[in-house]
């Protein structure tokens, strides 16, 4: 017979085992489970390009709920104002000059993106993502470069520029007969084929990969090839936007992220899944209605001002992030590496990144900082032309030539008015919390907050040069070439 001490003693251990038997078959919760991620990256899509960034001219209704569900960064920066610069920064968590990438690569180039530098695919592969890349890459177009070895299980695009080719509508320095559509590494068709379904083929891949690896974690670049000119749109949208072919180009971009969110929603995994919309640089503004607008910033793209450097950014996390903030803290593409990383629960890369965690800021926490000390913007081949406070208030630009149009308006046929490339600045600082515009180079006024900006970039000068002073950086990576296993490791 059991005594009652023994009735105890054995309901307890039944209490035990149950315990243990629910905690064994309990499943993970979202809190748990590292997110999906999907990055839609658009290419020289301004600040004012969207409505929710205050455009008025056609709406952006996907993007506007995508903000309303998620975050808006009003202050978020490229690295460098161009295709290649940016993307490789965006991807790596490096300034685009310390892993040796500036400009934008051309079809004659035997170059790329050297691939012992650690993606962003490669990154969550440490956490056995599947990986997937649609679209622009710009990062090196010969097989060794591409997307599938820097990480990605697929990849489906234009491998540079759909510019550069013959067709370009100021075609004299591009005299390529046909760009090519490449899968995996194989060309599968050419640009010619049917340029206006650009956009609507890179959304279909997506949708089918959200579909196909739902069960898993995954990571999903998508890297639209529009805005850029020259403007490609499909039928449905042709004329629909009532702004002209820029509008309708933009609307069919909404949609796109429209059909991503619905694929998310049907499978569901929205809830755990990180999706951020953001732009490559400022837009093209020799192009005139064929290019965006830049809202209340200065200049464009091929320049450091905030016309060329600041872009819209949207992120969506409903798990995590709070549904309609607005956050004016400053943020860079080279911040996204380390802050994924941290999510993910995966090692950052063994060789240095200029990046830094910037969670707190995109889950809109209330004390929110910035954790760097500055932002530093080059240009040309390794020009440092301005440094950003990391408060996001103060910039100082160096002297330097840049292209400007000088306040002339462009054409609407497509075709390109020149620019003035010997444009000149001299020493300038501004306060962008009370003059977004940099109308007014109070330098003069604030000589601490100069001397601070200039010290900070004496600084990253040693590490990574500057073209303007002559001076060769000691942590440059190189590019990755043609013959770099025998003559280019890093």
């Amino acid at each position: 017979m059991l005594t009652n001490r023994r009735l105890k003693k054995l309901h307890y251990l039944l209490l035990l085992f149950y315990l243990l038997a629910c905690q064994a078959n309990e499943q993970p919760t979202v809190e748990s489970t590292p997110p999906n991620i999907v990055l839609i990256f658009a290419d020289d899509l301004g600040y004012g390009d969207l409505s929710c960034f205050g455009q008025e001219n056609y709406q952006t209704p996907y993007l506007d709920q995508m903000a309303k569900e998620g975050i808006k960064l009003t202050n978020f920066y490229v690295s460098q104002p161009v295709c290649s610069a940016s993307r490789a920064s965006l991807l790596t968590g490096c300034y685009a000059n310390r892993v040796g990438v500036s400009g934008a690569f051309f079809p004659t180039d035997s170059v790329g993106l050297h691939p012992q530098e650690i993606t962003l695919a490669e990154l969550v592969k440490q956490k056995n993502y599947s990986t997937a890349m649609f679209g622009k890459w710009h990062l090196g177009h010969l097989p060794q470069f591409l997307p599938t070895n820097q990480g990605f299980d697929q990849y489906f695009g234009v491998p540079y520029s759909n510019d550069m080719w013959a067709k370009h509508p100021n075609n004299a320095n591009f005299q390529f007969d046909d760009l090519p559509i490449v899968e995996g590494t194989e060309t599968v068709r050419y640009l010619s084929d049917n340029q206006d379904s650009l956009t609507t083929w890179y959304t279909q891949k997506a949708v089918d990969f959200i579909n196909t690896n739902h069960e898993e974690p995954f990571f999903l670049y998508v890297a639209h090839s529009m805005p850029h000119v020259p403007l490609y749109v499909s039928d449905k949208f042709r004329g629909k936007s009532g702004a002209g072919l820029y509008g309708d180009v933009i609307q069919e971009i909404d949609w796109s992220t429209g059909q991503i969110m619905e694929a998310l929603e049907k499978q569901g995994i929205a809830e755990n899944t990180l999706v951020i919309f953001t732009s490559d640089n400022g837009p093209w503004l020799s192009y005139g209605t064929h290019s965006g607008v830049t809202g209340p910033l200065r200049e464009g793209k091929g320049t450091v001002f905030e016309g060329g450097i600041r872009v819209p950014f949207i992120a969506k996390w409903p798990a995590k992030i709070p549904a309609g903030s607005v956050q004016d803290l400053p943020a860079c593409t080279i911040d996204l590496l380390p802050t994924i990383a941290k999510w993910v629960d995966a090692d950052l890369p063994e060789k240095k990144i200029d990046g830094k965690d910037v969670s707190s800021i995109l889950l809109a926490e209330k004390n929110a900082s910035n954790p760097q000390d500055a932002y530093y913007f080059y240009y040309k081949r390794n020009e440092l032309e301005a440094v950003l406070s990391g408060d996001g208030r103060w910039k100082l630009y160096f002297p330097h030539t840049y292209r400007s149009l000088e306040g002339r308006e462009g054409r609407s046929d497509g075709l390109p008015i020149p620019y003035n490339y010997q444009t000149k600045i001299d020493l300038a600082l501004f306060d962008l919390k009370n003059d977004i515009s940099e109308t007014k180079n109070i330098v003069d006024e604030y000589p601490d907050k100069m001397l601070l900006l200039e010290q900070l970039a004496d600084s990253v000068k040693i590490a990574l040069g500057d073209d303007l002073d002559g001076i060769e950086g000691n942590e440059n990576r190189p590019l990755g070439r043609l013959n770099y296993n025998d003559t280019n490791q890093p």
